[in-house]
């Protein structure tokens, strides 16, 4: 029998770790120092909300609250601290920022981790396009707090001061799969799921009877896209359709694609930006949308979270970005797996 591997906490173990984690500490002081330049306030999200929200492949950890009367209800661990950030852009915060400890279940392996460290930043009326700026900022920032030239993970390499490439969703199929995806979707939001199988056949991949047309367009992106993104050079990929943004607004250019980006770098994703919805009753819609989907994939789903729709209605037009900090550490760092940058990792569940 294979031994077990000594626990991080065994002194040769993390000799050999620390040099990562101090490294990263730098980077987390690089970026508070560089968001207190610029203006924003740094909050802290309360990680137990009634909602962890609610998209259709995020699994929570669940929990319940007993209250002084021994009365109980359900709370769960956030997934991301974006409805707490939006609730304080409805109170009146312009510039916001949080290095937030978030927990997603259903999650591991060499880029996912259950309990992980999110950066998040809003800016209340300012465009989504002003947070590409921010994330080329974020990116030389990490690379000289770690005194890096290159970012490298699994053989790809990126330089993090390189201008840019940007990119949208249809461009992409379009160069490295040969899908015309704008062909199937409609301005209403809606897709034609045929139009779009028949086009995943055709290039190659699998396509099973009782895919949706969102099962198809992941395929393609993490089969034939992905790999190729951020490349020598860090990539925005924009114009993600509305059907796959469902807490973006709708583009004016273009109704069928909304406003979301996502950063990559040596093909890991990075950051999930958007220039935020305010429409509370769709974003309610949405919300419905995605429980219901996630009801018949898992056999849950989660409530919405009526506080949040509320600050919604009062919450100015802004822009805001989720970024993994253990990632962007891990590629500064030359790390293989996501728990060589986390200070004390979460135990593997025992096999019985």
């Amino acid at each position: 029998m294979t031994p077990n591997p000594s626990p991080w906490w065994s002194p040769d173990v993390h000799a050999d770790r620390r040099p990562r984690l101090i490294l990263r500490n730098r980077i987390v002081q690089a970026m508070r120092a560089h968001f207190a330049g610029l203006g924003f306030v740094e909050i802290e999200a309360a990680a137990l909300q009634v909602s962890p929200g609610n998209e259709t492949h995020l699994s929570a950890f669940a929990t319940e609250v007993i209250g002084p009367d021994g009365g109980r209800g359900p709370l769960y661990l956030h997934t991301s601290p974006e409805f707490a950030c939006k609730k304080l852009l409805a109170a009146g915060e312009p510039r916001l920022f949080s290095l937030a400890r978030v927990f997603r279940n259903r999650e591991r392996g060499p880029l996912h981790h259950p309990e992980f460290t999110m950066l998040e930043w809003y800016r209340a009326n300012e465009p989504y396009t002003v947070l590409m700026r921010d994330c080329a900022d974020l990116l030389r920032l990490a690379a000289e707090a770690a005194g890096a030239t290159r970012f490298c993970w699994r053989g790809r390499s990126c330089d993090p001061a390189a201008p840019f490439e940007r990119l949208t969703v249809a461009e992409a199929f379009r160069r490295h799969a040969g899908i015309d995806l704008l062909a199937t979707l409609d301005a209403g939001g809606g897709t034609d799921r045929e139009a779009l199988a028949a086009a995943v056949a055709g290039a190659g991949l699998r396509v099973a009877p009782d895919d949706t047309w969102a099962d198809l367009f992941s395929r393609v992106l993490v089969a034939r896209i992905e790999p190729h993104l951020g490349e020598e050079r860090p990539t925005i990929l924009c114009e993600y359709p509305a059907s796959e943004a469902a807490l973006a607004r709708r583009s004016p250019r273009d109704p069928r694609v909304s406003e979301r980006f996502e950063l990559y770098a040596c093909g890991v994703e990075l950051a999930n930006g958007f220039g935020e919805l305010t429409d509370p009753a769709e974003q309610r819609r949405r919300f419905e949308a995605a429980m219901a989907e996630r009801l018949r994939i898992y056999g849950e789903a989660y409530p919405i979270d009526e506080d949040f729709l509320a600050a919604l209605a009062r919450m100015p037009e802004a822009s805001g970005i989720a970024l993994g900090l253990d990632r962007l550490v891990m590629l500064a760092c030359g790390a293989r797996r996501i728990e060589e940058v986390i200070w004390t990792p979460v135990a593997e569940r025992s096999a019985r």
